[in-house]
C-alpha cells in the first residue's frame, strides 16, 4: 500500500514544522499589543482563527497588501546551512516597501514551499528565530503562514531547498500619503546605510563568485575569518520602523516628527530606477554629492566580475538602502539615529531632471555618473 509519506509528503513532520512557525509567530504578537494590528485569537491552535480588530478607524484610513519574496539569495542560506537570517531579508522587502507611500505595516503572512522536510526541522527552527527577531525590527505580528512540501518541484544547494515570500498588512490615512507630488526644488536627499546587497542583485554576485572560484565559492575565505558566503548572505536592514516613528504611523491625529516630501526604497534597479521613479511625476532632478561608500564587499564583487559603475549602479544599492526626500534632514538624522540606523546627507533635488551621483567606488576614477 503506497503512502503520502512514501510520496514525498510526511503529514506528522508538517504539523511539526506549522507548530515551530506558529510558536514562533505567538511570539510576534507582542510587536502590536495595545496598538492597531493587536492579534485576537479565538482559539490557541496553529490553524486556529485570529485577526485584528480594526473597529473605529477614522474615515480616510486605507488599508492595501504588498507581497514579495527573498529571491535567489536563499541559495546562499542553502550552501551555508544558515537560515535565521533570511528572515530579515522577507521583513524588508515587504515592509520597507510599505513604508515608503507613508503607510504603516501591521501583520505579515507568509508562503513557504520546501522540497522536503525530512531531516531539515532544525534549519526550520533556525527560520522560526528569525522571524521573532525581524519581526520585532519591523514592528509587525505574524499571524499567518502556509508550508507544503513540494518535493523535486523546489531545488537548489544541497539538501534542503525551499521559497519564500510574504504579504504584509498596511494601513494608512489619506492626509498621510506620500505621493512623491510635495517634491519641491532643494529638498534634501538623506541616505540609510545598508551593508550588504540586501535582496537585490544576487544573480549577479553569484554568477561572478562562481566564475572565479568555482561551485564551492561560499567556502573561500575572504576577510576577518569570514567566508564569500557569509559576506553575501550579510541581512538587510530593516528601516520600517524608523519611518513609521517620522510619520506617526497611520493615525491621522498623531502629527509627524518630520516632514517627509519622497521615499525611495533601493532595491532592484538601484538608485536611478527607484529614486527616478518618485521624481519622475515632478519632472525634477537629483544631484547626489555625498553617497554613502559601498560596501568593500560590493565592491571587491564588482571588481571581480569588471561591472561598470553605471551597471554597478542599476544593480545593486552601493550602500544606500533607502533614501528619505525631506526639507527638514536634520530631524530626519535624529530620528534615525535613535532606530540604530546610519543616516547622512547626501544631495538634494535640482530643477534640472535626471540623477547625477558622485562616484565613491574604490576603485573607480571618481567623478559623477549621470542616469536620465
Amino acid at each position: 500500500m503506497t503512502t503520502y509519506k512514501e510520496a514525498g509528503v510526511d503529514l506528522d513532520l508538517g504539523n511539526e514544522a506549522s507548530k515551530i512557525l506558529y510558536n514562533a509567530a505567538k511570539l510576534t504578537w507582542e510587536n502590536r499589543k495595545g496598538r492597531l494590528g493587536e492579534v485576537v485569537e479565538l482559539f490557541s491552535d496553529f490553524s486556529g482563527i485570529r485577526g485584528s480588530d480594526i473597529g473605529g478607524l477614522p474615515k480616510g484610513t486605507f488599508t492595501n497588501l504588498g507581497f514579495d519574496g527573498v529571491g535567489t539569495k536563499i541559495e546562499i542560506a542553502e550552501r551555508m546551512e544558515k537560515h535565521d537570517t533570511v528572515a530579515y531579508d522577507l521583513f524588508a522587502m515587504v515592509c520597507d516597501d510599505a513604508v515608503r507611500f507613508g503607510a504603516e505595516p501591521v501583520m505579515v503572512g507568509s508562503v513557504l514551499d520546501v522540497n522536503s522536510l525530512d531531516g531539515n526541522i532544525d534549519y526550520l527552527r533556525q527560520m522560526a528565530k528569525g522571524y521573532v527577531d525581524a519581526a520585532r525590527e519591523a514592528g509587525v505580528a505574524v499571524v499567518n503562514g502556509e508550508i507544503a512540501e513540494l518535493g523535486a518541484r523546489v531545488r537548489g544547494y544541497g539538501d534542503f531547498n525551499y521559497n519564500w515570500a510574504a504579504g504584509a498588512v498596511w494601513f494608512m490615512h489619506r492626509s498621510k500619503a506620500i505621493t512623491g507630488l510635495e517634491i519641491k526644488l532643494g529638498d534634501h536627499l538623506i541616505g540609510f546605510r545598508e551593508n550588504g546587497f540586501r535582496s537585490n542583485g544576487l544573480s549577479l554576485t553569484r554568477k561572478i563568485l562562481e566564475n572565479h572560484f568555482g561551485e564551492n565559492w561560499h567556502e573561500v575565505l575572504w576577510e576577518d575569518g569570514k567566508t564569500l558566503g557569509e559576506m553575501v548572505l550579510t541581512p538587510s536592514i530593516i528601516y520600517a520602523k524608523a519611518i513609521v516613528d517620522m510619520l506617526g504611523g497611520y493615525d491621522a491625529n498623531v502629527p509627524p516628527k518630520v516632514k517627509i516630501h519622497g521615499i525611495a526604497h533601493i532595491t532592484g534597479g538601484g538608485i536611478p530606477e527607484k529614486l527616478g521613479r518618485i521624481l519622475k511625476s515632478t519632472g525634477f532632478g537629483a544631484v547626489i554629492d555625498e553617497p554613502f561608500e559601498p560596501p568593500r564587499f560590493m565592491d571587491y564583487v564588482q571588481y571581480l566580475g569588471n561591472v561598470s559603475d553605471e551597471e554597478a549602479c542599476r544593480t545593486w544599492n552601493r550602500g544606500q538602502g533607502m533614501i528619505v526626500i525631506t526639507p527638514e534632514p536634520e530631524k530626519v538624522v535624529q530620528v534615525a539615529e535613535l532606530h540604530g540606523i546610519n543616516a547622512q546627507w547626501m544631495g538634494e533635488i535640482t530643477e534640472k531632471p535626471g540623477i547625477i551621483i558622485k562616484n565613491v567606488n574604490a576603485f573607480s576614477n571618481g567623478g559623477y555618473l549621470s542616469f536620465s
